[in-house]
């Protein structure tokens, strides 16, 4: 594999949230997370998986499964662990921008488990957009 360059940007969107898959290799990638405010997730884990997130942009709030709250603003990151279950929420008043980055030991065949057991996999298209669609012409960018 050669090396390759991205550029840290995504759509705005009408809401919801979205995930950009930025760069990939069999041990790591970097996407970007974008939340509109009061947008946020559930409780889950990625098995196999160690990931990062920093805020670009906006406040990010990171509960654990015991509802313990890190608030983080632009320039803070969180480090999870393998198996560490969480959720976050954009808790700022504009949009969430968050630059993911994971290490997997292998590619597991589930990449996501929520405490109810239900997975997600790799190639789910689904999660790309999620409650909100991209405003044409419109993204949020590295400034």
């Amino acid at each position: 594999m050669d090396a390759f360059t991205f550029e840290i940007k995504t759509p705005h969107l009408t809401g919801g949230r979205s995930h950009t898959s930025l760069a990939r290799t069999d041990l790591a990638s970097v996407g970007l997370n974008y939340y509109a405010p009061g947008r946020k997730n559930t409780l889950h884990t990625h098995p196999g998986e160690d990931h990062t997130f920093i805020v670009l942009d906006g406040e990010a709030t990171f509960y654990d499964k015991d509802e313990k709250a890190t608030v983080l603003k632009k320039g803070q990151g969180i480090m999870l662990p393998e198996g560490w279950y969480y959720w976050f929420q954009n808790t700022g008043g504009e949009p969430l921008a968050l630059l993911r980055f994971s290490a997997r030991k292998a590619k597991p065949k589930v990449v996501r488990v929520d405490v109810k057991g239900n997975t997600r996999s790799e190639d789910e298209e689904g999660y790309k957009y999620v409650d909100g669609v991209p405003i044409e012409g419109k993204n949020w960018e590295m400034s």
